[in-house]
């Protein structure tokens, strides 16, 4: 049922996208409208996230290490899955963000006969990962020579590279394959290992989907039905540079095309693909382990709040604790024993 969801939502938005384009002012609406405000909200959710991620309050230093730390000279450190400096820190996560180390590293636990726990590699996952991510940033850098006039010079290098086909006029691009064929092992894997099926929820569904639509129309906008390349071309310059308009006949698939990529820009901010941005603001990633050579204070303590150490804890609630029978540092002091005063004495004072 969380499968049928995301699917049911994402061929309503091609439904609409088909139906809006053939009525009066449609076009205008999902090529022109609609990516405006789409881009206001991802630029607007993209900021907001990050401001409020960089808001919250990290009291402690909390890094996610796998390796020696620094402490004896004669100990060697594992400089970057334990960096104890900020040019460890940059390389730890240049290989975060670029290459994806700590998925590389990571493995994938099951349960034989015996009963006996054994772990495995995986790395299937890793390699999709990373051929999903960058056969996307290619796709999206190839797609900004629509929109600069004349193209920017680093794109044609990229098209080169990317291009290992010509078909007559029309040159296949691999990471546009590549992009689906990546996007449908990260379903695939979700939808048949059980304990993945159970814990997925449609917010995890709908974005491989989608991003499986907009990757799927871009190859059918190309390779199957006409397109106008050049009105295209036009659309997305007018985008640019705030003067839009259609002045021809680009075809209905353009406009499924460019409204996924609309709601997909509309839902980033919202949605657990901003994990874009999250990795910059991780604190288990962005910190230095040096918390035996630093001192870290607390930044929002509040200076008029005096430090509570246990042993004044303990000296305010000791006798209570020893009645709770709880256990305490320090004994309670012995009892002085009392004086008893003679018989004589007593009748005297009476």
């Amino acid at each position: 049922m969380r499968v049928l969801k995301a699917l049911i939502a994402v061929v309503a938005l091609i439904l609409v996208a088909l139906v809006v384009a053939q009525v009066p002012g449609g076009q205008s609406l999902l090529g022109i409208v609609l990516p405006y405000l789409a881009f206001a909200i991802f630029l607007g959710g993209f900021i907001y996230k990050v401001v409020e991620w960089a808001r919250s309050p990290v009291p402690f230093r909390i890094p996610t290490t796998c390796g020696q730390e620094n402490s004896l000279p004669w100990i060697k450190q594992n400089k970057l899955d334990c960096p104890s400096t900020k040019a460890g820190v940059v390389g730890r996560m240049a290989l975060e963000i670029l290459l994806f180390r700590s998925l590389f590293r990571n493995t994938r636990a099951s349960i034989h006969d015996g009963p006996k726990l054994a772990y495995g590699s995986n790395k299937w996952l890793w390699l999709f990962a990373l051929l999903f991510h960058y056969s996307f940033l290619v796709i999206v850098l190839r797609h900004m020579r629509l929109f600069t006039d004349p193209v920017a010079s680093f794109i044609l290098p990229l098209e080169f590279i990317d291009g290992f086909l010509e078909v007559g006029a029309t040159t296949i691009y691999q990471s546009s394959f590549i992009l689906l064929a990546a996007v449908t092992f990260l379903f695939l894997r979700r939808l048949v290992r059980p304990y993945l099926r159970y814990i997925s929820l449609p917010a995890d569904y709908f974005p491989l989907l989608l991003i499986f639509a907009i990757g799927l129309s871009g190859i059918l906008m190309r390779h199957v039905f006409r397109t106008d390349v050049v009105t295209v071309k036009e659309l997305a310059v007018g985008l640019a540079t705030f003067s839009p308009s259609i002045n021809g006949e680009i075809g209905v698939i353009f406009f499924v095309h460019i409204f996924l990529v609309s709601v997909l820009m509309a839902y980033f901010p919202f949605s657990k693909l901003m994990h874009l941005g999250g990795i910059f603001m991780s604190p288990t990633r962005n910190m230095a382990n040096n918390n035996r050579m630093v001192h870290h204070v607390n930044p929002w303590n509040d200076p008029k709040i005096k430090p509570h150490t246990y042993a004044a804890y303990e000296d305010e609630f000791r006798e209570f604790m020893v009645d709770a029978g709880l256990p305490v540092e320090k004994e309670l002091p012995a009892a002085a024993p009392e004086e008893k005063v003679p018989a004589a004495e007593e009748t005297t004072d009476k």
